[in-house]
């Protein structure tokens, strides 16, 4: 894998999917489609990069902090805002939204939008257990109605993947999980002919829970996450699990550890010997996390 630079992970199916580009920017990326179960290792050479913006080079080539998710210099993070959805700037945007109501771990909800055409992998993305759809329209509407819901419910739109760690690894059943995104689609419904938008449709309730979709039924707790990989350094294990950005691999050394993806991305990667263990820094899980870990 010399010569390559990790991009991302993804889940556009039920599976998740590390992105790659040449470390120069030349030719084609490719895809590696992650199975549970097999060996992964993976070597960190030389500095982290800038990843660009919306699909472009960073024209400084600028190096980036290891412990930054978002693997982006001012310049091109700025640049990558302003054209997102979330920034509010894409007013006439014809593409039809959704509204949805997902849920994490017990407590931990929260309200978003994804476009319709991208059918739940923003939910997988985000390491959602269980999720519902609450309503589809214009992004106004959607937009609006996910404002009402943090404003009259206290429903938050954000919520810290250092959070969603903590809980993931004592998950109720599968009845409990999807009564709790019950009862947050029975308040969110209730307030239809209070500020509810008129051009937003409401969905019926129909929960889906990714439990299985991301191997987490039966798994050992997590007892470390990764803070950031260093010139050299190595995170291999055997994949045993997955959710949102994170990988969790069972290591010969330091148990179940979490890598989260968005810390691999920038970084020029080699494959190593899936046994070689862990040697970059880690704390344990809930003991603190990287900067800037939202959504």
């Amino acid at each position: 894998m010399g010569g390559w630079r990790c991009t991302g992970l993804s889940w556009p199916h039920d599976a998740p999917v590390l992105r790659w580009a040449r470390g120069d920017g030349t030719g084609p990326g490719r895809t590696s489609v992650l199975a549970y179960g097999k060996e992964l290792g993976l070597r960190a050479d030389g500095e982290r990069h800038c990843v660009g913006a919306r699909g472009n080079l960073c024209p400084l080539g600028a190096v980036v902090a290891v412990r930054s998710t978002g693997a982006r210099c001012a310049e091109c993070a700025r640049l990558d805002r302003a054209h997102s959805v979330a920034a509010d700037t894409i007013a006439d945007d014809p593409r039809t939204y959704r509204v949805y109501l997902a849920w994490f771990g017990p407590g931990l909800v929260k309200v978003g939008i994804t476009g319709e055409a991208r059918e739940a992998a923003r939910l997988r993305e985000q390491g959602a257990v269980v999720f519902s759809w609450l309503g589809r329209g214009p992004l106004m509407a959607a937009r609006r109605t996910e404002e009402l819901l943090r404003a009259a419910l206290g429903v938050p739109d954000r919520i810290p993947y250092a959070r969603k760690r903590a809980v993931r690894a004592e998950l109720p059943g599968a009845a409990e999980r999807a009564a709790e995104v019950g009862e947050l689609y029975r308040r969110a419904a209730a307030l239809e002919g209070a500020g509810w938008p008129e051009a937003l449709e409401r969905l019926p309730f129909d929960p889906v829970d990714h439990v299985g979709v991301f191997g987490l039924d039966g798994v050992s707790p997590a007892a470390r996450v990764v803070t950031g990989l260093v010139d050299g350094g190595v995170v291999s294990g055997r994949l045993v699990a997955a959710a949102g950005p994170d990988l969790h691999l069972e290591t010969v050394d330091a148990g179940i550890v979490v890598l989260d993806t968005r810390l691999i991305t920038g970084w020029d990667l080699v494959a190593s010997g899936a046994r070689e263990g862990t040697s970059v820094p880690v704390v344990a899980v809930g003991g603190g996390g990287v900067q800037d870990g939202l959504f």
